[in-house]
């Protein structure tokens, strides 16, 4: 087949399951099934080894740039801008708490 060629995930499957279980090399199930290259084989066996017969079903060509996040549904980012206001102001508390601890023990070790 030619450079470029698109393979299903299922072909892919079919190709690894049949290297796997009638123990054929690379290079005789190139003649098989017509893949031009064994690197193709190898890499489809490492991600179905790795992920399984779904990770051969992903499309992986190209960069796959990360683009923009998406943005934050305004109610949710008010909610999280209050819930860390609220956890800062109680890690606040925890620590002047703690602080009175020590220093009550610190006085309770001097009057013995």
């Amino acid at each position: 087949m030619p450079k470029g060629t698109h393979y299903s995930g299922k072909f892919k499957q079919t190709v690894i399951e049949d290297v796997r279980t009638n123990h054929l090399s690379y290079r005789e199930a190139m003649q098989k099934y017509g893949i031009a290259g064994k690197m193709s084989i190898q890499k489809w066996e490492r991600i179905y080894l790795e992920e399984g017969p779904e990770g051969l079903s992903i499309e992986r060509r190209g960069r796959g740039s990360p683009g923009r996040p998406p943005k934050l549904d305004k109610q949710v980012k008010k909610d999280l801008i209050a819930e860390n206001q609220r956890l800062r102001a109680e890690n606040d508390y925890l620590k002047k708490l703690h602080a009175l601890v020590l220093e009550e023990e610190r006085q309770s070790r001097r009057r013995k």
